[in-house]
């Protein structure tokens, strides 16, 4: 008596192993049981393989042509990505999970723009920055102006059409309570306004026609689910998802003022795509700190906020417009350089917006 250990292995078209016959058997009859069973898993194959649309190759043997076929359907159902094989559904979720289409996500962070200079420097990158915000990409052939913010109204671009047939709308962010003129005057040349206060009694109020005031404050990020919204703050949601929830597909000025929040802001509008529903940008900025979670080093943080507003060009933004506010203090993070004031306007226009 020998102990032998005989296994036939098979290959089923779902691409997986089935171990059969595994057992101490006689020397004799473990010999003529394996032969039998080469014997048979040969037959079944080859009278697969010969049957219509077997393929009808003679030159590769039946068994290496079973593995290469089913090889070849498993590459092709996980390159197919959409759907899988009706056999996987049968098989079991643990076999072949049937995957999502194939969708472009939401970018998690932006693309950093090369140093000013190879020695990171914060004049070097001070210097870099100064220079882009204060110089047009485009000239406007005509412009509304209201407190220091510009409006494109250039004949290349639809805005002014869509001011004349009262189908202009407009978004402005801010934090605190103003009087609303640019917003008020936009509003009397025939946009609707949609102003956002989370100080304000109601979650919504209409003060003129075209004026809706929401109880709503603009953040990068959405609430928490987890945590209770404290009622006298409001609520804070994504840019996205306020238009999302107003069933707005398009805002043709978007106005932002955040008092240092607007980088963070800009970052989550850039990376969800959200420029693209855009038709101008008119931000404020202000340069006399970092802004809120913004952190690194001071040459660091100038890169991001010049990396962002790279971004927004490659958005298909021009810059149209520049204002310095004489008024403010003289600093940049702290310091005076290059005697920019700490706060600019700017206005930026899609030059796709047709």
């Amino acid at each position: 008596m020998c102990t032998c250990e005989c296994v036939c292995v098979c290959v089923c078209e779902r691409g997986r192993e089935c171990k059969h016959g595994k057992g101490a058997l006689p020397a004799g009859v473990c010999c003529w049981g394996c032969v039998c069973s080469c014997a048979w898993c040969v037959c079944a194959y080859t009278s697969t393989w010969s049957s219509p649309g077997g393929g009808g190759h003679t030159s590769v043997s039946p068994l290496r042509q079973a593995v290469t076929t089913a090889t070849r359907r498993r590459r092709v159902s996980e390159d197919a990505g959409h759907t899988s094989p009706p056999e996987a559904h049968a098989a079991g979720p643990w076999c072949c999970p049937q995957q999502r289409p194939n969708r472009m996500g939401p970018r998690w962070r932006i693309g950093l723009q090369p140093w000013a200079s190879q020695n990171h420097r914060l004049e070097e990158e001070a210097k870099r920055f100064l220079q882009y915000i204060i110089t047009p990409q485009l000239q406007c052939g005509s412009v509304w102006e209201s407190e220091h913010w510009s409006v494109c109204e250039d004949d290349r671009f639809s805005l002014s059409q869509r001011i004349t047939s009262k189908h202009c709308r407009v978004y402005s962010l801010g934090l605190g309570a103003d009087e609303r003129l640019v917003e008020r005057a936009l509003v009397r040349r025939g946009c609707e306004a949609h102003c956002f206060d989370p100080s304000i009694p109601e979650p919504h109020l209409q003060d003129s026609e075209r004026l809706w005031v929401h109880r709503l404050s603009v953040d990068w990020r959405d609430p928490n689910p987890a945590i209770p919204a404290q009622r006298h703050h409001g609520n804070t949601k994504k840019l996205a998802t306020i238009l999302n929830n107003f069933g707005h597909q398009e805002v043709d000025i978007l106005k932002v003022d955040m008092e240092s929040a607007e980088w963070k802001i800009l970052e989550n509008l850039i990376l969800e795509g959200v420029l693209s529903s855009v038709g101008q940008l008119l931000l404020e900025v202000h340069l006399h700190w970092a802004g809120f979670e913004v952190s690194g080093e001071e040459p660091d943080v100038v890169r991001y906020w010049f990396s962002l507003l790279k971004e927004v060009e490659l958005a298909h933004f021009s810059l149209f417009h520049s204002w310095s506010d004489p008024d403010k203090p003289r600093l940049f993070l702290h310091k005076n350089l290059w005697n920019a004031s700490s706060v600019y306007r700017l206005g930026w226009v899609n030059t796709r917006w047709k």
